[in-house]
């Protein structure tokens, strides 16, 4: 997985670009919250130039470095709550509970 080069700074971080939200949230739950602080300070202030460079293409033609882009972005919002509000990986007060996605956005 490459990104686009005006974006190589987030290539350490290429391991959240994951294509299904099943498998982001699974990444969430088995990071650390170091891990997820970490990812979350170097792609946030990255959010707005990722979406003006997907926006610029073709959304029935992405070409591979943008998809990866936009999943890695998707994570971005996977970890937010976490590192922003919860400061953990689950969401507190929610015990045994799971959500299955059955249909994946479009993109």
């Amino acid at each position: 997985m490459t990104l686009p080069a005006e974006f190589a700074d987030l290539e350490p971080y290429a391991a959240w670009a994951l294509p299904a939200e099943p498998e982001r949230y699974a990444k969430r739950l088995a990071s650390s919250m170091e891990e997820m602080q970490a990812f979350y300070d170097a792609a946030f202030p990255r959010l707005e130039d990722a979406i003006a460079h997907c926006d610029a293409l073709p959304w029935d033609d992405l070409p591979d470095d943008a998809r990866s882009l936009l999943h890695l972005m998707q994570s971005l919002v996977m970890v937010s709550f976490p590192v922003e509000v919860w400061k953990q990986a689950r969401v507190p007060d929610s015990g045994a509970a799971y959500l299955n996605l059955i249909v994946e956005p479009r993109c």
